[in-house]
């Protein structure tokens, strides 16, 4: 596994050097584009928009358009903008985990201790376990300033990437209905939810798609013919809620017994 930022973790005035690695992975098939003419590999250049000539990665710089002109930007340029973030995770303040709403959770990263910081690192997961509370922080990842949260997790310390929130869009344009809940409605629902209310198990949950499809690329490999389910409807135009809702209960009932 290779780390992605080396920086280290401002918890008061001890500096806990740390290393960063990415902790999730796409269960997703991966799938390469193809010229369905010969099967041929899709390739993307970068190509100058006025030469049309393509660019190696060597000659390629960022730059930032200000008025009429672009503004070059160099490696030096974005450690200047604020070198203490580049390097240091700085824990400004402890709160709550449950403070913050889902919305704002994004991606989760690994940290590892480097040398010397091991005590620091140990001490800091199990402070963090002993209050149930996380340390909220910003730091710079690829030229990027990042909101971010340190917490335990199993025997390690992650830090959660959150979003900023001007991050989050507005949502005026959106078709809210402020109708009333039929109370006879309403208690079916909240049985339904009492009845398959259980204690979360990610291991239950499977990236079962990924795996149908692949069944499908086998099946195909040997030439078989494709059996396609029809999918179940979604546009019904008028909806029973409280048939719908006591069917849901009665098969649920069924499936524990």
């Amino acid at each position: 596994m290779k780390s992605i930022w080396n920086g280290a973790i401002a918890f008061g005035l001890v500096n806990i050097p740390v290393k960063l690695y990415s902790a999730t992975e796409s269960s997703a098939l991966d799938l390469d584009m193809l010229d369905k003419r010969d099967l041929s590999n899709i390739r993307f250049k970068r190509v100058n928009e006025n030469t049309g000539k393509e660019v190696s990665w060597d000659d390629i710089v960022k730059g930032y358009k200000l008025e009429s002109r672009y503004i070059v930007l160099d490696d030096e340029d974005f450690e200047a903008a604020s070198p203490e973030k580049s390097k240091i995770f700085s824990i400004q303040q402890f709160i709550q985990e449950e403070e913050i709403e889902s919305i704002y959770f994004e991606t989760p990263y690994f940290l590892e201790p480097q040398k010397h910081g091991e005590n620091a690192y140990v001490l800091l997961r199990e402070a963090l376990k002993k209050t149930r509370k996380v340390g909220v922080g910003t730091f710079v990842l690829r030229n990027k300033e990042n909101l971010g949260i340190v917490k335990p997790y199993r025997d390690l310390l992650i830090i959660n990437k959150i979003r900023f929130p001007e991050e989050l869009r507005e949502y005026d344009e959106l078709k809210v209905p402020s109708i009333k809940t039929k109370p006879g409605e309403l208690k079916l629902a909240l049985s339904l939810i009492e009845q398959t209310s259980e204690p979360f198990n990610s291991e239950q949950f499977k990236d079962t798609y990924s795996a149908d499809l692949l069944k499908i690329i086998e099946q195909k490999a040997k030439g078989k013919k494709l059996k396609v389910a029809t999918p179940q409807g979604t546009s019904e135009k008028t909806i029973d809620l409280m048939e719908k809702l006591k069917a849901s209960i009665e098969k649920n009932r069924k499936n524990v017994s």
